[in-house]
């Protein structure tokens, strides 16, 4: 018992001194070859996919992929049970990885195959113990070989611990290097206000993330109300990242009819399908090194989605009709209006496509809830179009900005710019828009009544079109008085589309993509 307990400490010395994994397995292996008399020992790593086992000692067959559940290594990893093997049955196992080991191993009598696994519960890999003698329980059975595999596996535990330790470090390293430098993220923050306009706290931080997301290849998903401005986010992140140099292609799913959704992404050879009269590049492949941004993500059919979500994973995809894949290097931007957690409650969202979309979640705040935002925006959009037509209003005063103060935005920043764009028009050249100019109750609900709790607005609200004398762009009229109709018939029907587009003549995918247009929101 004295020479079996010195042994055990000299051994439990020798392995807790091993300061690489490596090192540690082979003087594991070394000291169980010795001690208990085996002819050869081997101990295969598992790598991180689970499916493929490494020995460093076995330089030409030191990787065993246990992917085929036959072989005996795969059918020991899923049992986690520990076996013995004879000469003969292991002739029988035709798998040329696993006979290359018994044939290092000098074609022993018989194998004990042991899974080792941590005290996490992580699996490790395996144990191959070689003798001529078949009686194991005289090994395995031994105080002295259950305390070092203990021993052995607490320490192996140990190395991949302070490795990933290691590598965490590294990483955090690279991200502080290229995300968290402060004077380029304020740099940046700075250039992306001219675009992501406002001054509010929550539009801050929005463009402190936008930067961040900018400086990674995640993908991103923007979440938000109908004209909030998802799209301002997606081009920031795109031209701000490495690959601004490339193109950026806007894919609106809900826009584009289901039947050439796919036909759009994916492209397709002449003669695919009926009117395919020529080839057709998709928008994957034109997104090859740039961004992809798909708007309205939440529209794409389910029979796409799990299409799209192997060409997220692999980054391959086949245009339709044709024999190979193309491969498209493409970092992807999505956003939607839509709640995609009740779409996966109701099956019509993938959960899998979900959280591969959301790996840099960025949610964009509706312009009701920043009211500072009114002021910075407003002058925003008036010196665009000033810059666009040439001439326009100096600025606004401080009574029509009060006016905004009282109406709710159903709309968010794309309304805010209709209505600017068509007060622009009622005022003359260098003057101050002022409060009458802005129409709030002839294209849109009346002011404050979104904000009246317990208010229940009429079933057709009340518009008016502006004087003929007044019009002085007569397409930004029509579009105003449309988006009121549009408006007004979604509140008649209770937010159906439905029924608004059936009681206009229209298809519901008309509708919805005239919504999207005039950033008419469903009340």
């Amino acid at each position: 018992m004295q020479t079996e307990l010195h042994t055990g400490i000299e051994l439990a010395v020798a392995l807790t001194q091993q300061t690489t994994l490596p090192d540690l397995l082979k003087t594991a292996t070394t000291q169980l070859k010795n001690t208990f008399g085996l002819t050869r020992c081997w101990a295969l790593e598992l790598d991180l996919s689970g499916r493929t086992l490494h020995c460093c000692d076995l330089a030409e067959t030191g990787e065993f992929d246990c992917g085929d559940f036959s072989h005996p290594f795969a059918h020991l990893l899923q049992t986690g049970k520990a076996r013995e093997l004879t000469r003969a049955a292991s002739h029988r196992l035709d798998h040329p990885g696993f006979q290359s080991l018994v044939e290092a191993s000098n074609r022993p009598k018989s194998l004990w195959l042991e899974p080792l696994r941590g005290d996490d519960g992580r699996t490790l890999g395996i144990l191959v113990l070689c003798r001529d003698e078949p009686d194991w329980g005289g090994v395995t059975g031994q105080p002295l070989y259950c305390g070092l595999l203990q021993l052995l596996t607490h320490q192996w535990v140990s190395q991949l611990q302070s490795r990933d330790q290691v590598w965490q470090r590294r990483l955090l390293k690279r991200s502080l290097d290229n995300l968290h430098d402060a004077e380029t993220v304020r740099k940046r923050c700075d250039l992306l206000a001219q675009t992501l306009v406002g001054s509010s706290e929550a539009i801050t931080k929005l463009r402190a993330q936008v930067v961040r997301a900018a400086g990674s290849q995640l993908s991103v998903l923007v979440k938000g109300e109908t004209g909030c401005g998802k799209d301002v986010v997606a081009r920031g992140i795109h031209e701000l990242s490495d690959r601004a140099a490339g193109p950026m292609v806007v894919v609106n799913c809900a826009a584009i009819p289901d039947s050439l959704l796919e036909s759009e992404l994916f492209g397709h050879t002449k003669g695919a399908f009926s009117g395919a009269d020529q080839a057709k590049e998709g928008l994957l492949a034109q997104a090859n090194g740039g961004t992809l941004f798909l708007d309205e993500i939440g529209d794409m059919p389910l029979a796409l989605q799990s299409k799209l979500l192997r060409v997220l994973e692999s980054r391959q995809f086949r245009p339709l009709g044709a024999r190979q894949e193309q491969h498209s290097d493409f970092r992807l931007v999505a956003a939607t209006h839509q709640p995609l957690h009740q779409g996966i409650k109701d099956r019509s969202f993938r959960q899998d496509l979900f959280y591969r979309l959301s790996q840099f979640p960025l949610n964009v705040t509706p312009l009701r809830e920043r009211p500072d935002d009114l002021e910075p925006l407003s002058r925003h959009f008036i010196r665009l179009y000033t810059e666009r037509e040439g001439a326009g209003p100096q600025g606004i005063s401080s009574h029509a900005l009060q006016a905004f103060l009282n109406y709710d935005f159903p709309g968010n920043a794309r309304e805010l710019r209709n209505i600017i764009e068509l007060a622009c028009l009622q005022t003359p050249a260098g003057d101050d828009i002022q409060p009458e100019a802005l129409r709030l109750t002839d294209f849109f609900s009346q002011p404050g009544a979104a904000n009246l709790p317990g208010t229940e607005q009429e079933s057709s609200a009340t518009f008016a079109t502006p004087e003929a004398g007044d019009i002085r762009d007569l397409k930004a009229a029509a579009q105003a008085f449309e988006a009121a109709v549009i408006r007004d018939r979604l509140q008649q029907y209770g937010g159906n589309r439905a029924q608004a587009a059936e009681s206009l003549g229209l298809p519901k995918r008309t509708l919805a993509h005239k919504c999207l247009k005039y950033q008419v929101a469903e009340t």
